[in-house]
């Protein structure tokens, strides 16, 4: 697999759209069989989903994007934690860093914006097989330190190839496991474009054989497959012991 970095030049809010900016920061063309991750910032800027940080505090600001989100007293260093398009991340995806005086929320409707990318894209460089990640980081799962890559939406490839009724090594048939295609590819390009001052909101993935690609949006079923019922996840005792509060979105 190989990932590359694509520099653009410096976004602030509503300055162009996220069409413009990628014609002009993509190089001249790109390999079939290629996936495209695209920070949820850069989108959101593009889009002027941002707030003035002198109109209101991040806390209103949370508790209006969440879907849910914890009351003050359950949190902890500033952060709530949050529900929001069925992903549980600190905050509602709000973030202050390289945002301008800004809070920077995440993106209108983040699944729409890869279909309509995945099309753009796909008849830009004249190529069939191309997927779009949008991305985010988020906090590693419980009891590791940093942040992660995580996956908003894609589209143009099977985000999860289900393994129920394979076979490993030795013949023993899997029975739960699925391999998050979609989630592996958001966190490795979301390493290569870094987490401070690089620049690099954007990042073309190739070599990738294991990917399926598929030129359509994905279907409602094939979208359900990347969540799960958070009375089911495996978090579900830390999850549904939390006491959620509605937000202005749920």
């Amino acid at each position: 697999m190989k990932i590359s970095a694509v520099r653009t030049r410096l976004i602030r809010a509503n300055e162009c759209s996220i069409e413009a900016l990628l014609t002009e920061s993509l190089p001249p063309s790109i390999e079939e069989g290629s996936v495209m991750a695209i920070s949820s910032k850069i989108v959101a800027l593009c889009q002027n989903r941002v707030v003035d940080r002198s109109t209101t505090t991040k806390s209103e600001l949370v508790k209006r994007e969440a879907d849910f989100y914890t009351p003050d007293s359950f949190d902890r260093y500033g952060l709530k934690f949050t529900i929001l398009h069925r992903t549980l991340i600190p905050s509602a995806g709000i973030d202050e860093s390289n945002a301008d005086g800004y809070f920077v929320l995440w993106p209108e409707n983040p699944q729409m914006v890869a279909n309509g990318l995945r099309d753009f894209l796909a008849r830009h460089f004249n190529v069939k097989k191309l997927g779009v990640i949008i991305t985010d980081s988020t906090c590693m799962p419980p009891m590791r330190t940093g942040t992660i890559g995580i996956m908003l939406a894609h589209s143009g490839f099977a985000a999860v190839e289900n393994l129920v009724g394979t076979e490993d090594l030795f013949g023993r048939r899997f029975e739960v496991a699925a391999s998050a295609v979609g989630g592996g590819l958001a966190a490795a390009a979301n390493v290569v474009m870094g987490e401070g001052a690089e620049q690099t909101p954007i990042a073309v993935i190739s070599d990738i054989p294991f990917v399926s690609f598929q030129p359509r949006d994905p279907t409602k079923a094939e979208l359900e497959q990347a969540y799960i019922a958070p009375e089911i996840d495996l978090y579900a005792p830390f999850i549904m012991s939390a006491p959620w509060q509605k937000g202005g979105k749920g």
